[in-house]
Parts: structure tokens; C-alpha cells; sequence
């Protein structure tokens, strides 16, 4: 029997993948055993796009602002995400606020103004989670600190701090607060010794699986800068990838592929209560 997997996070609107064959994509991957997309948000633009695609293909949906997407946003997208959230309170396929967080890795981003801008609008992120009663979906790119402020000061029910790659206290940090910890396709490269150590080594019922498509390909679709600048694409990754990833995790652990996606899948379900509901 296939092994059923959930993919925690999985951008199936972006330009990479052609609206008109999204359907043809997403089933091929059903058919590996990916039972279950969550498509996040990143801004305003997308909202209606993410909720119709998880409709329409049988998957769950995350709403809200990411930080990459802070710069061109204002208050009045915080206002309309408050809106939204309410008005699709009932929707079962509604299972998070998210993609939302910090990135201090991007330089413009870096700037103090942008920093305190993106604090703000995190905070203000959380505060609409804490209303609205939903757990939250995490950027954690070189922030896991101030994230973990922001979530000491400002509590959530839990959710997933995705493409983990802090330390292992701030592992523990985050799934001491009720969060799962995402781990995809740069598990699969033997120099991310640290993400390969905590996809190992980290108990069991912290990992979620995501592929974070059509970002951080696997090693086997990835393209080098010289590959790259001798013409080969870079591979874009995809849900279909993540039995192959999860492969790779699995033995990592040292267990069975089945018990990693059982378990992982059930990570998903707790982190996320409304994905039970789908199941």
C-alpha cells in the first residue's frame, strides 16, 4: 500500500506552475501519495487564488501576509486579512494565518526601518491568529529569535515553523510552544548537515514534511550556479517530490518510509486540527 503523506507547504499558485495544469500536476502527485496540500498566502493579491485552488483540488489553505511581501503592504491589508479570516471562519479547508514571520537573511530586508516594519506586521499577524483561534505557519529564515519573542509575548495554538534551519534549542523553543517543525528538500543534501542532523536526531512528533514548491529543490533538481550558467534549468520542485524526500529523511531517522509518513502525517493533523477534519 502507498505510504500517505501531507505537504505542509506547497505554493501551487506560483507562475512556475501553469494555472491550466495545476490539476494535472496536483493529481499526479495524489497518485505518489500525497494526500494533502496546504497552500499558503504570501499577500492580499493571492488570498482568493490560494482558497479557490485548495477547493479545487481537494487541499487545505493558509491566509496571510509574508514577510517578503511586507514592504509593499499596509494597514489596510492587515484590516482586510482581519476581514477575511472572519468571513471564511465556517471554511474547513481554511487551516491557518500564514505565510507569515521574519526574514533577516534577505538584504533590503535587513535595514532597521524594514526590520521594525516587518516586527510590526508579524505581531500584528499573531494578534489576528490569537482572534481568530488558528495556529500559525512561520518564515524562519535567520529570525528564530525575535519569532520566539514574538510568540512568548503574543501566544498562538501552535503550527509550523517552516524550512527549519535553527539550533536545536530553538527547536525545542518552538515545539515547546505547540509547533511542528518543517523539513523538505534541503534535507536531501549531504552538505546541510545541520537541517539532516535535526531531521534525524529531533523527536519523532516535532517533524512536519513540506516541499516548499516550487522553492528548495531537492539535490536531485538542483541546478549549481556553473550548471545554471552552462544552461541547464534550475528544477522546480513539486508535491511529487516529497515520497522521495521523505525517503531520504527516513533514512536519516533509521525507520521505515510508512512509519515516517504515518507519523509525519499525523504531526500535520495535530498541529493543524482543521487538516483532521479533511482526512
Amino acid at each position: 500500500m502507498t505510504p500517505l503523506w501531507i505537504d505542509t507547504h506547497a505554493h501551487l499558485d506560483a507562475p512556475e506552475f501553469a494555472a491550466a495544469e495545476v490539476a494535472a500536476l496536483r493529481s499526479e502527485a495524489r497518485g505518489r501519495g500525497v494526500a494533502r496540500c496546504v497552500i499558503p498566502a504570501v499577500a492580499r493579491s493571492n488570498w482568493d487564488t490560494v482558497r479557490e485552488l485548495a477547493h479545487r483540488l481537494g487541499d487545505a489553505y493558509a491566509l496571510g501576509i509574508h514577510p517578503m511581501g511586507v514592504p509593499a503592504a499596509d494597514e489596510a491589508d492587515l484590516d482586510a486579512l482581519d476581514e477575511a479570516l472572519r468571513a471564511h471562519r465556517d471554511d474547513p479547508r481554511l487551516v491557518a494565518v500564514g505565510e507569515i514571520g521574519l526574514d533577516f537573511f534577505v538584504p533590503e530586508l535587513t535595514e532597521p526601518a524594514m526590520r521594525e516594519r516587518q516586527i510590526r506586521f508579524y505581531r500584528a499577524q499573531l494578534r489576528l491568529a490569537r482572534r481568530h483561534g488558528l495556529p500559525v505557519i512561520l518564515h524562519v529564515r535567520r529570525s528564530a529569535d525575535a519569532l520566539l519573542k514574538g510568540l512568548r509575548e503574543l501566544p498562538v495554538d501552535g503550527g509550523i515553523g517552516h524550512a527549519f534551519n535553527g539550533s536545536l534549542a530553538q527547536a525545542q523553543a518552538f515545539t515547546e510552544r505547540g509547533f511542528a517543525l518543517g523539513f523538505g528538500g534541503a534535507s536531501t543534501f549531504d552538505t546541510a548537515r545541520q537541517i539532516r542532523r535535526l531531521a534525524g536526531e529531533l523527536p519523532l512528533e516535532t517533524l512536519v514534511l513540506e516541499t516548499d514548491a516550487p522553492d528548495i529543490p531537492p539535490q536531485w533538481l538542483y541546478a549549481t550556479a556553473a550548471e545554471r550558467a552552462a544552461g541547464r534549468p534550475q528544477g522546480v520542485n513539486h508535491p511529487r517530490e516529497l515520497p522521495r524526500i521523505g525517503a531520504v529523511i527516513a533514512g536519516l531517522r533509521g525507520v521505515p518510509v510508512d512509519e515516517l509518513a504515518q507519523a509525519t502525517s499525523a504531526n500535520a493533523r495535530r498541529v493543524l486540527p482543521r487538516l483532521a477534519a479533511l482526512a
